[in-house]
């Protein structure tokens, strides 16, 4: 995982981001203002780069909290979150959010491509965190892309499905316009038996 954390770092650096158009994608916009919408609750964007979509989670009722681990996006998400009320962005490791000042239960986790991007040893920790800040009814809402690449980046819907099987379960998917493969994919907690 180091040499992805290493080129995002390098890429906000140079301010090479294709990732973070500072748009909230319109299917988000959907799960948010369309006619099946969401009620605000509390949200937790993972890996919330800029915090674009924290902004737009606050500014439609949601109490927002983004966690990313590069500080150079931490620092700009915190220049955009402020003065709006209910939105913080905290950094850290979204693998390790037993570690970060969060107190669940969530109503939304936002994943635009973070889980996608993390080494396969770590997704498990990634999801026992999310887990472990939801509750049943909890609506998670992932995009990513097939596997690519070498070392590859990505997954699939049935790795998703099976990465976050019991606690998640899908209700829904959309298919990506690009790259090919990518989806959007609806899961809702469930109550796990003791």
């Amino acid at each position: 995982m180091r040499w992805r954390w290493l080129g995002y770092r390098l890429m906000y650096r140079r301010g090479r981001t294709p990732w973070d158009t500072g748009i909230t994608p319109p299917e988000v916009v959907d799960l948010i203002e369309g006619p099946d919408a969401l009620t605000p609750g509390r949200a937790l964007d993972m890996g919330c780069g800029t915090g674009t979509n924290v902004r737009y989670l606050a500014e439609h009722g949601w109490e927002a909290t983004g966690v990313d681990a590069e500080p150079r996006a931490v620092d700009a998400a915190e220049r955009k979150l402020a003065g709006v009320d209910g939105a913080r962005v905290l950094r850290g490791d979204v693998t390790r959010l037993d570690s970060l000042d969060l107190a669940g239960p969530f109503d939304l986790i936002l994943d635009i491509g973070c889980l996608h991007s993390i080494e396969r040893s770590r997704r498990d920790a990634y999801v026992s965190g999310a887990a472990s800040l939801s509750r049943p009814g909890t609506t998670m809402f992932v995009f990513a892309f097939g596997p690519r690449g070498l070392p590859p980046v990505g997954l699939t819907g049935s790795e998703l499905a099976r990465r976050l099987d019991p606690w998640f379960q899908p209700v829904g998917r959309i298919a990506g316009r690009e790259p090919p493969g990518a989806a959007w994919y609806r899961l809702e907690r469930t109550e796990v038996p003791a």
